[in-house]
Formats: structure tokens, C-alpha cells, sequence
């Protein structure tokens, strides 16, 4: 029987910093922010070499080598994200009734949906900037998964139901996203 070893490598940019903690928590920090992050998969080791991060496994078995894969793009992310950021764009589309969105603290608060008395309102993150300009909101933030956590619940915080789509298009809808050219 024959043992394969498999390791994969994530380059590190100059003015990013890494810290691999022994529970298995990364720290990334670069000029955008910080992220942080656990990579733990039984078999799988990480290591930082140089200027670059090793994701390593003995036994190269399917399993370990798609957890190595999904580690690798996880944290290619999170390098993208201190050194760029990631933006989410979104458009907010009131036929009907005009809307106001309005950012209050941690919440984002939709006025007048649909003639509706009560408010709706989005729960935002830590770490995640959300700038409403016009009938443009723009989210941002270092982290990929909160910022796409955030554009989605704005997104289902103008959710329709028994009314026909086909009529009622308002709400606010996700325009454009990061690592995507055109939705």
C-alpha cells in the first residue's frame, strides 16, 4: 500500500501578516482589516513557510484533498479581502410606493415597502460598511462570507409573497457581486 502526501500553498502579499494560532485559527491583517478563521480537518495540517501558507495531508484521500482545495480558496479570500476588500452592489427598485432606506447604527431600516406602516429592517454585521447613496446601497467589508451574509438579508428583508411578481418587482435586489463579472 502505497502513502501519497498532498500539500497545497497560498502565497502571502507584502504588507499582509499571518498568524497561525495552535487551535487552528488563522488571523490575516492587512490594510482593509482583519480576518479570522478555523481550519481544522482531521489529517490536515497547516503550516506557514516563508512567505507562504501550507495546507499538508499524509494520506491524500479524496476527502482530504477537497478539504485541502476548499481551505486554499477560503483563505486565497481572506487574503483578497485585507489587501482589496469585497463589495456587494445592490439596487433599490420601488414602482409602487417610494421607499427610504435608511442605515441606523447596526440596522438597516426600509420605510414605506409597499405602503407598509411598519418598518422592515436588515440586521448588519461587525466589520461590514453598508452606504446607501441615492437607489444605490453598496456593502463592504474584508470579510467575503459577512458581507454576502448582509447583502442577503437586505435582499430578504424586501421579500413579496402572495402578490404577483410579475407586477410588484419592488425591492432591493443584489447588482453585482465580487468574483463575478455580471449577474
Amino acid at each position: 500500500m502505497r502513502l501519497d502526501t498532498l500539500a497545497m500553498d497560498v502565497e502571502i502579499p507584502d504588507g499582509v501578516t499571518v498568524d497561525i494560532a495552535p487551535d487552528h485559527v488563522i488571523t490575516i491583517k492587512g490594510k482593509k482589516g482583519e480576518v479570522k478563521r478555523t481550519f481544522h480537518a482531521i489529517g490536515i495540517t497547516v503550516a506557514r513557510e516563508g512567505n507562504t501558507v501550507v495546507f499538508s495531508a499524509k494520506n491524500a484521500t479524496k476527502k482530504e484533498k477537497t478539504m485541502i482545495g476548499t481551505f486554499r480558496a477560503h483563505l486565497k479570500n481572506m487574503v483578497t479581502g485585507v489587501v482589496n476588500g469585497h463589495q456587494y452592489k445592490m439596487k433599490i427598485c420601488s414602482g409602487h410606493f417610494p421607499m427610504t432606506v435608511a442605515v441606523k447604527g447596526n440596522e438597516l431600516t426600509i420605510k414605506n415597502f409597499l405602503g407598509e406602516k411598519v418598518p422592515r429592517i436588515a440586521r448588519l454585521l461587525d466589520g461590514v460598511s453598508v452606504k446607501v447613496e441615492g437607489s444605490d446601497v453598496s456593502i463592504d467589508s474584508p470579510d467575503l462570507e459577512k458581507a454576502g451574509i448582509v447583502a442577503s438579508r437586505i435582499e430578504l428583508a424586501t421579500f413579496i409573497s402572495r402578490r404577483d411578481r410579475r407586477v410588484f418587482q419592488d425591492g432591493i435586489f443584489i447588482t453585482s457581486k465580487p468574483g463575478v463579472e455580471k449577474i
